[in-house]
């Protein structure tokens, strides 16, 4: 009978050592900076039980592929490849919810954080006195780096108004290097709304009591392989993720998304009515239409853009989720107009009526195109 060795062999103990910590880094396209980052933590971390879990979002450039390569030479090495899905914090959260070391950082894979810092965060944290150390570019020593004077000026802004939210002194809520304890992690857990990009601001903001933080000084290098991931957009997601932290549990952030964009749409098409019926002529019937088209075609686009940002549908699938928001939409005014006649027929108020016609034609949108229209793939 042959005997199957498990033990580790000559050499290769201290890379089996279950690890102390788990370095989660959200990927997209990173395929030239994740071998640079692996030897990086390598040399920062000689004498820590380590492993880097690169979550990745099906990246175009092989960088799954990548870095299973690298896992088959270094134990240390994991990814989780997802499918159908993008969003940064929603990826941290599945990396820090895939492995089972008790200290977890978050960091950035474009080598943008100070790799170098991990190993005085590690030591802090096990101290056991606190829950979370934050790199920080506004403590004394560190800084933006190379950042313009409006991106900076807009980060500081975005940090004013995160600290009203968070109940927790953090000097750089919008940072997105940090380690925790993973006890003060699952204690957030439950509450964590996975919008946006700021995974730091919705743990602080989710902690059930004020988290005891540290923080270390950093300064933000500028990317070296790769483009930016962060576009004109991300101001909105944070715009989301501050509404989903002061009413979330009370309305969805997506249908408040869905609402704000249907009220826009509502400008749009007595924009559209009143150019067409009263600067041009045309007959009020025909001058509804046409803006009706346009409304509900700004709607759409607009919902694909912000609300649905994370199911975005583009080629054909964008033609097919018009077609089928358009039909939604036209059963909805049908339904707006059934429930607002019938109140006003049983003596409603004309306004309420009005009111509660519309309320249901949002919330018939909202339901129907988020089975038909933007369904999970």
């Amino acid at each position: 009978m042959v005997q199957l060795n498990l033990l580790p062999q000559a050499g290769t103990t201290k890379h089996a050592l279950p690890a102390q910590l788990a370095i989660v880094v959200p990927a997209f396209n990173e395929i030239d900076n994740v071998p640079l980052l692996i030897a990086a933590v390598t040399a920062a971390l000689p004498n820590v039980a380590w492993e880097i879990m690169f979550v990745d979002d099906n990246s175009p450039d092989g960088t799954a592929a990548r870095v299973r390569e690298l896992a088959m030479e270094n134990p240390r090495v994991r990814v989780v490849q997802r499918y159908g899905r993008r969003g940064l914090a929603s990826a941290c959260i599945e990396g820090v919810m895939a492995t089972a070391a008790p200290y977890v950082a978050i960091m950035d894979a474009d080598l943008q954080h100070d790799e170098r810092l991990l190993g005085q965060m590690f030591d802090r944290l096990r101290g056991g006195d606190i829950d979370l150390v934050v790199g920080s570019r506004y403590v004394e020593g560190g800084s933006f780096g190379d950042w313009t004077r409006g991106r900076t000026a807009a980060s500081k802004l975005a940090t004013r108004m995160a600290a009203t939210l968070t109940r927790t002194p953090i000097s750089d809520p919008m940072s997105g290097f940090f380690m925790m304890t993973r006890a003060a992690f699952e204690r957030s857990l439950p509450r964590l709304s996975s919008v946006g990009f700021k995974i730091l601001l919705d743990i602080a903001a989710s902690a059930p009591a004020p988290l005891r933080v540290a923080e270390v000084p950093y300064t933000f290098r500028t990317r070296q392989h790769g483009e930016s991931k962060l576009d004109s957009l991300v101001l909105w997601e944070y715009f989301q993720l501050i509404l989903d932290k002061a009413f979330g549990r009370v309305i969805p952030v997506r249908f408040m998304s869905f609402a704000m964009v249907g009220g826009l749409g509502l400008l749009v098409h007595f924009f559209v009515l009143s150019i067409l019926f009263i600067g041009v002529g045309t007959s009020f019937s025909a001058a509804q239409t046409v803006a009706t088209i346009v409304a509900i075609s700004n709607n759409f686009f607009l919902n694909n853009l912000l609300t649905y940002r994370d199911q975005r549908l583009r080629g054909p699938a964008l033609l097919r989720g018009w077609v089928s928001f358009y039909l939604v939409c036209a059963t909805g005014a049908v339904a707006n107009i059934g429930i607002a006649d019938w109140l006003f027929d049983h003596q409603t108020f004309w306004v309420f009526s009005a009111i509660a016609g519309v309320l249901v034609s949002v919330v018939w949108n909202y339901a129907m195109s988020s089975i038909f229209t933007w369904r999970k793939r």
